[in-house]
């Protein structure tokens, strides 16, 4: 059985890093990278073709909202998941819009979340 292989893409270390201990600890699921904003996320992207990548749309350099879009157009096929701490409707409506799988708040997604990236491996 082949595991998922995500990329995670988070400004908050802290965060960053629990969230990549919870996924690992997942049998079915492999974080390949982590990225620190939203330019580093498409270079990891671009050079490890992961099944997924969780990304929160607040990054510095190009915001996840640009590289969901982006990696949306060039990688129709990969599962794409905005994780945000910021509950606002028209912030999760343009995470939509730019292509997301998927749009979780920090605070409730582990259920969510683990759920979505395991449908990923069924197809």
């Amino acid at each position: 059985m082949t595991s998922v292989r995500v990329v995670i893409a988070d400004d908050d270390e802290t965060f960053l890093e629990s969230l990549r201990g919870l996924i690992e600890a997942q049998s079915e699921l492999d974080v390949v990278a982590t990225a620190r904003d939203g330019l580093e996320a498409i270079e990891l992207t671009e050079a490890l073709a992961p099944d997924a990548l969780i990304i929160d749309p607040h990054m510095p350099r190009l915001d996840g909202l640009a590289a969901i879009a982006r990696l949306r157009r060039d990688h129709p096929s990969i599962c794409l998941i905005a994780l945000t701490g910021d509950p606002a409707p028209v912030l999760h409506q343009a995470a939509s819009e730019a292509g997301a799988d998927g749009v979780y708040l920090k605070g409730e997604f582990v259920e969510k979340l683990l759920s979505r990236l395991a449908a990923v491996k069924a197809g």
